[in-house]
């Protein structure tokens, strides 16, 4: 926002109490330093933090301030009484390249990584007065550098560190330009942005100060020829005169330090400010890189002020009274915001923006003499130095002012961007829609009161009163950004009222659009039809993000009064009122956009309430949502799913009723009743013939243990729609066979009826058989040729039908030559089946026999047992006690020790049977009997040959209390 200057100004009274810090800007604080030095200082120069000290000795210091204790201490080749003392000395803003000048004319150059200072014997014998460093450094080396003499010569030095004997360092030297008005005071070079091939170069005398923009050369090789020959050849430069004074007056050329870190540096504040000191006074001013015209110089001089030397009051006689005479500047320094000044051992500040004075303070006794002032352009510190002494020019919080200064100049948007505290950006913003208010810039005016205290009820009518509706509405939407979220009335009136004035501005812009639509035909109406849009598009960005702060009721009511409809919309869609939204859509049959408002809603309820109109209109996409909310309950949406199956013209195989049942059923294993009397309700009133798709699903419920539909309501529905194969289903998954093959029967499906047969078990042969009569007797009663033939092809379908059951249900007039060859097969069939039975018979005869000779061979066997024969358990001898001999096996053991190891392998009934026997035989009870029980269960089979040794192939050959060692290899 360009705003012009008035000649009203803002008062400065009210402003004092707003000063952020009490603490003064500058202070002057003395070094001490932490050794002793025996000689004067005699030049002085600082860079990024390091400090250099020459002193009378020749002797060079270089003292890094971040480590104090760290000096190199450097001598110059030559002692000075053969090349002068040190005049002066240059550093480059990284303090990598110094330059050394002796009274005498000698120039040397010292690397930041070197400690021996090298001859420069191509500039011997000129006096340098000032250097302006090449923008790019940091380099290895120096590169093109421009050095002003005493003699007014500007010479282009390129200068680089050689270790080798007979190189010199500077690569070459040319003089590029003369002055002819005495020496060079002070040189500048910097480039402009994004025109990295030209340079602006900045020559000061003591009368005169010169500006060049141009492009420079570009050799073939780095450091191979002058670059700036031809700016200075090519360029006339823009030059600002003053008079000679006829005393000598210091004259110097200095600008201000990179910006700090925080400092704003957006627009002009970006670019450096300049002070030249010539007899007149200090002319200042910024070193501008965008020109208004073709001429950069003319912009920088004309927009420069001129700082006259009686601004500064003169200094004060020992009985303090003021000098007669007024003192010259002996230094200058430029900080980001003020000019500093020596004046008669006074350091004395002056704001640059005003020309105010900020800080006048003596600093050195009256016989001290300063050496001179310096600035470190990249840490932003300040130094005065004297033959003996050294002092540091501390700057504190110096923009703290600068917002009041601007604010008094009316230059409101540096004053908000140079404004900290609260208060102080409130004053700036208060001023600045005063100011706005005034020129009648409302809208302007609208945006800073709402971040102003400015009374609300005062800026409201204020819009008011001048009809400024435009401007209202943007200062309740800056206003309302300024409330805290406890403050909820606030926010809800000014919401409300916002909402009420939107609603005014888009009727009367519609009523425009069609006044003079009406009025004119061919009217151009796109201006006004734009300005719609973007109310609109306003509205909806101000529901979006005050939604918090409107009452529902009381939006809708406004909303709705002014009869916006498309407002309406917005801000139910901007609360997520999902029910008004869609209800919107749905009346206006827009069916995309009702279901894209579906799709992200949760709630069941807002599903279950538009399920029927969608499903009219939309089934698919509807099934498509529905079936990615698992949550829901179908059962509240079988009155949509009916609804929907009210038009008989859609194919089940496009219903999609059936599909969002089916995955119920299949998906969300449901077993809901209702669910499933749906779909068979659907299933069997379709006007389709096929019963597939009810045969499927009444097949898929019939692998369940209990179906889960309502087998009789099923029944029912599948008699009223006669769905016969449905019906006969159903009879028999419930077992209802007859029925079943009676029902199929009832309406001439044979083929149904012979299936339904068929399905009872084979356990159960003669019901099968009474199915298959039943279903034989319906073929046999068919009327028609052939029915006859028919009956006997059909009796060869059941394996249990024979023609004598099918003849007695032929009619008495059949003659039975019609089947003749059928009774034939069958006599013939008998007959090889009663020749099987007795070839049965003989074998079974014979295999009886058999086993008598073998019951009398089993009482005459025996076995011969050696006198050295052995139990097979214990290895005792076998006739030393009762024993048992297997004959087939010849395997004989002690009575005890076979009945122990019996024991040991049988199971619990045996084993329980066995300790009754032989708890019996002990009591004296009937001893022959259980003897007999008890051998036989014992003896029942040999324990190495029978089932006893192949119980044994489980356990370990080596058990736990055999000795293992024996089975060692």
């Amino acid at each position: 926002m360009a705003l012009d200057a008035i000649t009203d100004d803002v008062p400065a009274a009210s402003l004092q109490d707003l000063t952020v810090s009490s603490l003064p800007i500058f202070k002057v604080e003395r070094v001490q330093l932490q050794f002793s030095i025996s000689s004067d200082f005699v030049a002085a120069q600082v860079a990024n933090n390091v400090l250099i000290l020459a002193l009378s000795t020749g002797r060079i210091l270089r003292i890094d301030l971040d480590s104090p204790g760290d000096i190199d201490d450097i001598d110059l080749p030559k002692k000075p009484q053969e090349i002068g003392l040190i005049r002066s000395m240059f550093l480059d803003p990284s303090a990598s390249h110094l330059l050394i000048t002796t009274t005498l004319g000698e120039n040397y150059y010292l690397h930041t990584q070197s400690r021996q200072p090298k001859s420069l014997s191509r500039l011997k014998g000129v006096r340098i007065e000032a250097i302006a460093w090449n923008p790019s450094l940091p380099t290895a080396s120096t590169r093109e550098v421009l050095i002003g003499a005493s003699d007014g010569n500007v010479y282009e030095v390129y200068i680089e560190l050689s270790n080798e004997f007979y190189r010199r360092e500077e690569k070459y030297i040319k003089t590029v330009y003369k002055v002819s008005d005495g020496p060079v005071t002070g040189l500048w070079v910097d480039t402009l942005p994004n025109r990295p091939d030209v340079r602006r170069v900045v020559i000061a005398t003591e009368t005169r100060l010169f500006h060049f923009t141009g492009r420079i050369g570009r050799p073939g090789q780095e450091g191979s020829g002058s670059i700036f020959t031809k700016l200075f050849e090519t360029e006339t430069p823009t030059v600002y005169e003053v008079t000679r004074d006829s005393r000598p007056v210091p004259s110097t050329l200095t600008v201000s330090p990179d910006p700090s870190e925080g400092f704003p540096v957006d627009g002009d504040e970006s670019e450096r400010s300049y002070a030249w000191l010539s007899a007149q006074g200090v002319l200042h001013g910024k070193l501008q890189t965008s020109a208004v015209s073709s001429n950069l110089g003319s912009d920088v001089f004309n927009n420069s002020r001129m700082l006259p030397r009686n601004k500064i009051p003169p200094s004060e006689s020992a009985n303090s009274r003021r000098k007669p005479t007024v003192d010259p500047i002996a230094g200058l320094l430029l900080t980001q915001w003020h000019v500093l000044c020596f004046v008669d051992g006074r350091i004395v500040a002056l704001q640059r923006l005003d020309e105010r004075i900020v800080y006048d303070q003596v600093v050195l006794e009256p016989d001290d003499t300063m050496l001179c002032l310096l600035s470190d352009q990249k840490k932003n510190t300040f130094w005065l130095l004297t033959t003996q002494e050294i002092f540091e020019i501390v700057v504190n919080d110096e923009d703290r002012d600068v917002w009041k200064i601007m604010l008094e100049a009316q230059k409101f948007n540096q004053a908000s961007q140079y404004a900290r505290t609260p208060s102080q950006k409130d004053a700036v913003a208060t001023a600045s829609g005063d100011f706005l208010i005034n020129r009648k810039r409302y809208l302007e005016a609208a945006s800073v009161y709402g971040k102003s205290s400015r009374s609300f009820e005062q800026v409201a009518l204020t819009f008011i009163d001048h009809g400024e509706q435009d401007a209202l509405r943007k200062y309740l939407l800056t206003k309302i950004s300024t409330f805290k979220k406890t403050q909820v009335m606030q926010r809800i009136m000014i919401a409300s009222w916002l909402v009420e004035i939107f609603m005014s501005k888009l009727n009367s812009l519609d009523d425009t659009i069609t006044t003079k639509a009406q009025l004119i035909e061919g009217t151009n109406t796109a201006e006004t039809k734009d300005e719609l849009g973007g109310i609109r598009k306003e509205f909806q960005d101000f529901v979006n993000k005050s939604k918090a702060d409107l009452d529902r009721k009381t939006t809708y009511d406004i909303i709705s009064s002014h009869g916006r409809e498309q407002e309406l919309l917005a801000y139910a869609t901007a609360i997520e009122d999902s029910t008004f939204v869609l209800s919107y859509w749905i009346q206006r049959e827009r069916w995309q956009e009702a279901l894209d408002v579906l799709k992200k809603q949760n709630e069941p309820e807002i599903f279950y309430r538009y399920s029927s109109v969608l499903m009219n209109h939309t089934a698919t996409e509807l099934v498509d949502i529905l079936m990615r909310h698992p949550d829901l309950n179908p059962r509240k949406l079988i009155p949509a799913l009916l609804n929907y199956n009210k038009d008989d013209a859609i194919p089940l195989a496009k219903n999609q009723a059936v599909r969002y049942l089916n995955y119920c059923i299949n998906q969300l294993q449901s077993t809901d009743p209702a669910i499933h009397k749906t779909l068979i309700s659907i299933y069997a009133s379709h006007p389709s013939p096929s019963e597939a798709a009810l045969l499927s699903y009444l097949s898929a419920q019939s692998l369940n243990a209990k179906p889960l539909y309502d087998t009789d309501f099923a029944f029912r529905l599948c008699i009223q729609h006669s769905r016969v194969q449905s019906a006969v289903h159903i009879y028999s998954s419930m077992g209802e066979y007859s029925s079943a093959v009676d029902l199929a029967l009832k309406h001439n499906d044979i083929d149904l009826a012979s299936s339904v047969a068929d399905r009872p078990s084979d356990t159960d042969p003669a019901f099968r058989k009474r199915l298959w009569l039943a279903v034989a007797k319906k073929v046999i009663n068919q009327q028609g040729v052939g029915s006859i033939k028919t009956a006997l092809d059909f009796m060869k379908r059941c394996d249990l039908l024979r023609i004598e059951d099918l003849i007695p249900l032929f009619p008495d007039f059949v003659v039975i030559d019609d089947f003749k060859e059928e009774i034939c097969a069958a006599l013939e069939s008998y007959s090889r089946s009663i020749s099987a039975l007795d070839g049965e018979m003989d074998a079974s005869a014979a295999t009886a026999e058999s086993i008598k000779m073998d019951i009398k061979q089993l009482n005459n066997r025996y076995a011969i047992v050696e006198p050295g024969e052995r139990c097979r358990v214990c290895e005792l001898p076998l006739l030393s006690r009762q024993f048992f001999v297997f004959p087939s096996c010849q395997h004989g053991f002690h009575s005890d020790c076979l009945g122990r190891k019996v024991l040991e392998g049988s199971g619990l009934t045996v084993r329980a049977r066995i300790r009754e026997l032989q708890a019996s035989i002990a009591r004296g009870g009937r001893r022959e009997r259980e003897a007999r029980e008890l051998d036989a269960l014992v003896a029942q089979q040999c324990i190495l040959c029978g089932d006893y040794a192949i119980k044994l192939v489980e356990e370990p050959f080596v058990s736990e209390a055999d000795d293992q060692n024996e089975w060692a290899l």
